[in-house]
Order: structure tokens, then sequence, then C-alpha cells
């Protein structure tokens, strides 16, 4: 797969057939986007093209950064479009300057005169432009105008409930990573690095890596212990993580995240770690006692 910054006029095609979002999660609704994308690439002899944005636009547009919360980092969305069969994605700047840039500016200046397109295949609520102005009745005069073809996705659903990257961040604040998993086509995971922590849990039987995400915006689930799955370098684990304030432990109200890993006693400080979330076993809860709280650990790991 071939990822561009921005529009790189040299890798030109008009035999392309395009998408374009910020695809956030790449769950199965923009999976339904890509697989039309990859029949007509495959039925048409077409290349196929994926364009989004980095930063994703409410970093840009949103004045409260503590309110932006992701399912998806770029690289994590690369990795996905890349496993999918992508043959070229285009990351574009999203800058305040390239958010005024009209609805058919931005179709005329850069996905036709710089990517080449013959066909489009969008969802159903794809909206564009300064302001969000440009929409599918948009597209039918820009494509009739520049002569490509439009294929407009319908709306998916799952037993009747819309698959929406905002459906799946209510999920997961809700702790329902079950779910989640279920309309993202995989486990919800996020990476970052193991620090120092307070070495608490290895005194009482259940050491712990303290893990600092990567991104700031990337979304963690409610605070509560989870089974999870934690790759490191290239193997994988399974574990017990807690998210939350330690309230047994601690009383400075700082949220932690601490993964127990299962028959595993490595060193891995400094390390990368990716967490993936299989299970919400119970809330976070203050305990009577240290033995109290070891005591349910316990019964959490035999679950």
């Amino acid at each position: 797969m071939i990822v561009l910054k921005d529009f790189d006029i040299s890798y030109y095609d008009k035999k392309s057939v395009v998408s374009i979002g910020t695809f956030d999660g790449v769950h199965v609704g923009h999976r339904k986007i890509i697989n039309d994308l990859n029949t007509l690439k495959s039925s048409l002899n077409l290349r196929s093209v994926i364009v989004t944005f980095d930063p994703h636009p409410q970093v840009v547009l949103k004045s409260k950064h503590k309110d932006i919360k992701l399912l998806s980092t770029t690289s994590e969305k690369l990795n996905i479009f890349e496993k999918l069969g992508i043959d070229t994605v285009y990351v574009t700047s999203f800058t305040r300057e390239f958010s005024q840039t009209t609805a058919e500016d931005f179709y005329r200046n850069y996905i036709i005169e710089k990517v080449g397109l013959t066909d489009l295949v969008l969802g159903y609520d794809h909206m564009f432009g300064r302001n969000r102005e440009g929409d599918y009745s948009t597209l039918k005069v820009l494509s009739q105008k520049h002569d490509f073809r439009v294929h407009r996705i319908e709306e998916f659903r799952i037993n009747g409930e819309q698959v929406n990257s905002t459906t799946i961040r209510n999920l997961l604040y809700s702790g329902d990573v079950e779910k989640a998993a279920f309309l993202l086509g995989e486990n919800y995971s996020f990476e970052g690095k193991v620090v120092y922590g307070d070495r608490r849990g290895q005194t009482i039987g259940f050491p712990t890596a303290n893990i600092e995400p990567f991104d700031e915006f990337k979304l963690i689930p409610k605070n509560g212990v989870y089974l999870v799955s934690v790759s490191i370098s290239d193997k994988s684990y399974f574990g017990m993580m807690n998210i939350g304030v330690r309230p047994t432990i601690d009383k400075n109200g700082k949220i932690i995240i601490e993964v127990n890993i299962f028959n595993f006693d490595n060193n891995i400080y400094g390390k990368t770690v990716k967490i993936g979330f299989i299970l919400f076993l119970r809330e976070e809860r203050k305990f009577g006692s240290l033995d109290e709280l070891v005591m349910q650990l316990k019964k959490d790991r035999e679950k």
C-alpha cells in the first residue's frame, strides 16, 4: 500500500475508485464501503484509493480538546486499510485554512485534478467542504460536470441499530467492549508505553505494568476491570486490566491504567504494548482491606 502525505500529483491516475472520510474506528459500516470499493476495483481494473485527514478535523475545529475522544489514530487506520487491500491512501493535512475550502473547490482542485477518479464510493451521510456545505446532491452535479460516477452506500444497520462511530464511542463509555468489538469488526485497542508505577501490585502478588497511552485523543473505556489481550513485540498474552483511581490503595483521585499479565514476569519498562479489550469484568470499587482486594483479584483472574 502506498501512503502519500497530502496530494502528490505525480501519483495522479484517472483510473481510480475513491472513497473519502475520517473513517474513525474503521467500523463494519466503513468496511462495507471499502468492500464495495474493492469490488469496483476488481471489476473495472481500477486503483483503490482512500483520502483521509490528519489530524482529525475535530482536533482543529473544536476549542475544547479535552472533549475530543477518537476511536483510532491515523497509524491504526492505515494498518487496517492495508489489511483490507487498499492500494493508495492520501493522508491530507487538515488545517483551519484547509477547512475553509468550498465543496466544489475540494473536489475539483484535489480529488479530480490531483488524485484522479472514474468512480466515487461514499456513505449515505457524506458531507464535505466549508461548513459541511456539500452533500450527495452536490456530488451528482459535480460528477456530471467532471465525468465520474457516484456510488452511494445506504445506511448500514445491524439488528435495526445504526452503525456509526458515535454509537461505538457510547458503548465504550459504558464499558460494553463486547458489543463495540462486534460493530468494529475487531476488539477495541490502544497502544501505550510501560512506565514506572509504585509497584504496589507486586507486594500483593499481582504485579502490574502501568500503561501510558501514546495518543492524548484516544478514547479509553470507562473505569473498571477488564479481561484484555496484551501484545508485546509480536507476542500476545492475556491479562487483567484496571482503569481507575484505585480507591483501596490511593486517595489522590488520579486515573491509572495498569495490567496484570498472566504467566508473565519479564521486565518491559519502556516497551510499547498494545491492549485489546475482550470483556468487562466488574466496576472498580473500594474494599475494606488489602486482603479483601486480593481475594477479589483472585476471583477476577479465575473468570
